[in-house]
């Protein structure tokens, strides 16, 4: 079956259900691109059980879960700009405090 790039986002007030969601989309293999989105290659089927776990682990409480599957063409015309955060305060030479 066709893997496609799959995008993961949600907006959850409750921490413990956040993170539960967060741990299972990492045990999907999905990356982390943003504090409530992931992205990675998942099949049909597996979209579908990722979809069902989320749900569940929702279930009624208060939350917006999206899983949009994203095609071979629109992945090719991905825009992507990344900048990572320096280790150090480049002004003072001084390692940032985190």
């Amino acid at each position: 079956m066709d893997e496609l790039r799959t995008l993961v986002i949600y907006d959850i007030e409750n921490d413990k259900i956040r993170l539960r969601i967060s741990e299972t989309c990492l045990d999907y293999g999905l990356v982390r691109i943003q504090y409530s989105a992931f992205l990675g290659a998942l099949n049909r089927n597996k979209r579908e059980e990722l979809f069902l776990k989320l749900t569940s682990i929702l279930d009624d409480n208060a939350g917006k879960i999206l899983l949009q599957p994203i095609c071979h063409k629109d992945v090719k015309d991905l825009l992507l700009k990344e900048n990572e955060k320096p280790p150090f305060d480049s002004s003072s030479g001084e390692p940032e405090v985190l």
